[in-house]
């Protein structure tokens, strides 16, 4: 297994599982519990989730799957900004917790930025630490400015994660967000890695993929798994394609490999504005 070293200094499996969308259909609930099973077997036992997704629908399928293996998961969850406040994210994290069925998350993320002060969601998150109801803090969908911004707000340097898209489609971190968190050894858990499914039709990639006795969704992954401390989070509602993704941390790919990569898909050639799904 590949691992992934956060700045507190512990190593958390270097490919997880999204649950953006999971929960959301009841006939599908088995199939997708089976799922995140099958990937926290394959040594994918980081599991990502949120508030928002399917207004707690998601977190309450995560629940009922780690039910049984909850010491063996890295549990992640998101406040909204809405919640982001001193005493709204306390009652969002213990209202997730109950949803989640644990007494403590491992990683708790601002979702993106709101009106709430930094300081605020900061102190609401030190105080969840010391209640023993989070072990770490961090963000997701922040821009390099606001970025700056959190790590330089008092308490803000413990961060340990900025959750951001990032796939061959959308490159545009690499010009100076992606350079300066890997600088202060923040790491970056990469959503949507197919680009919601775009990428596993490109025929570019297809092709790419086929020539090299992979899939797509693979050569996908392990480009992102090829940079330093980017994590990606695939989700997936099917056995069968959570192994397949497992199967990209056994692949290596070449200077020549991640060239014709960059032929396909161009990396940013000057500061672009942040993507969010």
């Amino acid at each position: 297994m590949q691992y992934v070293k956060l700045p507190c200094a512990e190593n958390v499996p270097a490919m997880g599982q999204g649950t953006w969308f999971l929960g959301d259909d009841p006939t599908t609930r088995r199939e997708e519990i089976a799922a995140l099973q099958a990937g926290i077997e394959r040594g994918l036992s980081l599991i990502d989730t949120a508030e928002m997704y399917g207004s707690g629908r998601s977190e309450r399928l995560v629940g009922e799957a780690i039910a049984d293996r909850r010491d063996n998961v890295f549990l992640v969850s998101k406040v909204l900004p809405s919640n982001a406040g001193r005493k709204q994210a306390i009652a969002a994290c213990e209202a997730s917790l109950q949803r989640l069925g644990t007494e403590c998350l491992d990683l708790y993320l601002l979702h993106w930025q709101g009106g709430v002060a930094f300081e605020d969601t900061i102190a609401a998150f030190e105080q969840l630490q010391r209640d023993g109801k989070i072990r770490h803090f961090g963000f997701s969908n922040l821009d390099i400015d606001a970025t700056r911004d959190f790590h330089a707000t008092p308490g803000g340097a413990a961060i340990q994660v900025n959750q951001l898209l990032y796939n061959l489609n959308q490159r545009g971190i690499e010009w100076d967000l992606l350079p300066w968190l890997q600088g202060q050894g923040i790491a970056t858990m990469a959503y949507s890695p197919f680009d919601h499914a775009s990428l596993l039709s490109h025929n570019g990639l297809r092709e790419f993929a086929a020539a090299r006795d992979m899939t797509a969704a693979q050569a996908a992954l392990a480009w992102l798994l090829g940079h330093e401390a980017v994590l990606p989070i695939p989700k997936s509602a099917s056995a069968d394609r959570v192994i397949e993704n497992a199967g990209a941390l056994e692949i290596t790919l070449s200077r020549d490999d991640r060239a014709a990569l960059d032929a396909l898909f161009a990396p940013p050639q000057g500061p672009e504005p942040l993507q969010i799904y």
